[in-house]
């Protein structure tokens, strides 16, 4: 009876032990899944917002999506050997697409020291920028330093890193869901809001194409940044599988020809040095 019992246990264990393992090989086969299924539907899709010059915006004569982290996931997706399905949508939206699986990359860097960041995987950065602000021409206004900040009115999107440094000086959120530069920049002109926060070379580039918007970038400068694409956490194989096509655009030249097509001759894919202040920003 010992015998027969003890030979039970043993039976039980090995199942027990064989389903464990049958759980462990299907857990690991699950970290494959989001690169296996983009192989298998031949596409990736991708987070923009399409509205953002020179980021990500419609060329006017032909309605076409164009724009640097346009272009640049486009030649990713081609050295992936796999076809590009884009939906438009604000940084918000972005990041429940993410989460939710409805979408396999946001073409945005999301802020590493958020509270959010540990849901996220990083690739490697395609470019590297810091903090400016767009303000009226006729009187800064109001604004001569950071702490000036202070009850401006701040416009911007609610989750970005841009919109913590208005919050940080005390500034009045308004916040927009992916609107278009002319709107940002014309409310700023006529006053319903005081200064947009965000990245130098895009706010340049979005002032000089619209120069009948009477607003200047201001000389105040602040916080280095890297603007990164952004998958669901654990997704670890379509980061490395973006990461080594980002690594070659950089070897080849490709990267740097295309941030030199968009923003006037500039290259934002290489680190810069910087003399302005870091903002440490709390949740």
């Amino acid at each position: 009876m010992k015998k027969t019992m003890i030979l039970g246990l043993i039976a039980v264990a090995s199942l027990t032990l064989g389903a464990c393992g049958t759980k462990e090989k299907e857990a690991n086969q699950n970290e494959q899944t989001a690169w296996e299924e983009i192989e298998d539907r031949g596409v990736l899709k991708v987070a923009t917002s399409g509205t953002l010059y020179p980021s990500s915006y419609h060329e006017k004569e032909t309605d076409k999506l164009t724009g640097y982290e346009v272009e640049v996931i486009r030649e990713v997706a081609d050295r992936l050997k796999v076809k590009i399905d884009f939906t438009e949508m604000g940084v918000d939206g972005m990041l429940t697409s993410v989460n939710s699986g409805a979408i396999d990359v946001a073409a945005m860097g999301i802020d590493r020291d958020g509270e959010d960041a540990d849901k996220y995987n990083y690739t490697i950065p395609y470019k590297y920028s810091y903090g400016a602000m767009v303000v009226r021409k006729s009187d800064n206004s109001g604004i001569e330093t950071l702490e000036d900040l202070k009850d401006k009115k701040a416009a911007g999107a609610a989750t970005t890193s841009y919109m913590k440094v208005a919050r940080h000086y005390e500034a009045k959120e308004v916040i927009y869901d992916n609107a278009t530069n002319d709107q940002y920049l014309s409310d700023v002109a006529n006053g319903r809001t005081d200064v947009i926060l965000n990245d130098y070379y895009s706010q340049k580039l979005a002032v000089a194409a619209l120069p009948e918007i009477p607003v200047k970038v201001h000389d105040i400068f602040y916080n280095p940044s890297e603007t990164n694409y952004s998958m669901k956490k654990g997704n670890d194989e379509l980061t490395e599988k973006i990461n080594t096509a980002l690594e070659e655009m950089i070897s080849d030249g490709t990267l740097s020809e295309l941030s030199k097509e968009f923003y006037d001759g500039e290259d934002v894919t290489e680190q810069i040095d910087y003399d302005f202040p870091v903002i440490e920003l709390s949740e």
